[in-house]
């Protein structure tokens, strides 16, 4: 497993998490609903980052 895979997908699920957190946070009480919805932001985020592979470098660019 590399480390780049990992690392972008643990960003991604505490930015989706802070995101639909900040969302519920809006009146001030969070029902059980918007904790679901705040895990299946996170776990979505995860899952999907996670599977999308990171792109290929290209070629270093030559000064003219």
């Amino acid at each position: 497993m590399k480390v780049g895979s990992a690392a972008k997908s643990i960003v991604a699920g505490l930015s989706a998490g802070t995101a639909a957190l900040v969302t519920a946070m809006g009146d001030n009480v969070i029902v059980t609903g918007e904790w679901v919805t705040i895990g299946l932001a996170v776990l979505t985020a995860l899952g999907v980052v996670y599977a999308v592979p990171n792109a290929e470098r290209s070629e270093q660019r030559r000064p003219y």
